[in-house]
């Protein structure tokens, strides 16, 4: 499966969020949240268990430190969707990606982003920037 897409969505007062009816059944049991590059990740079960295992062979061969799992073990959580396929985003979650009520949900190939609407605003342009870049240089991407 590979996630695209940009979609805006709005927290609700309890800190749920409707996940767009395009990613709904990839995450109809269950799904992983954690810590991203200045937004949330969230993770198919699979795909956060091949995330982690990455990170373990890093770790294992001293590439990274194994406090980047204690981390990511610490701070992800595991949540299930509701039937009307909303989860709930833990508030330290909230916190730490400085989600408000305006959210920017969108695919990043192998997970989806959860962003702060004016963070994802902010950053649009450099992104688009980035994908000219690539094509202009050959990568095709």
């Amino acid at each position: 499966m590979v996630f695209v897409g940009t979609y805006e969505h709005t927290l609700d007062t309890k800190g749920r969020l409707v996940l767009p009816s395009k990613f709904r059944s990839h995450f109809a049991d269950a799904a992983y949240l954690s810590p991203g590059a200045g937004c949330i990740s969230l993770w198919t079960p699979v795909r956060f268990e091949e995330h982690v295992h990455r990170l373990e062979e890093e770790a294992r061969k001293g590439d990274t430190s194994q406090d980047v799992l204690r981390g990511l073990a610490s701070k992800s959580e595991e949540v299930r969707p509701d039937a009307q396929g909303r989860i709930m985003m833990p508030t330290r979650l909230q916190t730490f990606a400085n989600l408000d009520r305006e959210i920017i949900i969108c695919g990043n190939i192998h997970h989806i982003e959860i962003w702060n609407a004016s963070s994802w605003t902010a950053m649009a342009d450099e992104l688009d920037e980035s994908v000219e870049i690539a094509f202009r240089q050959g990568s095709g991407i």
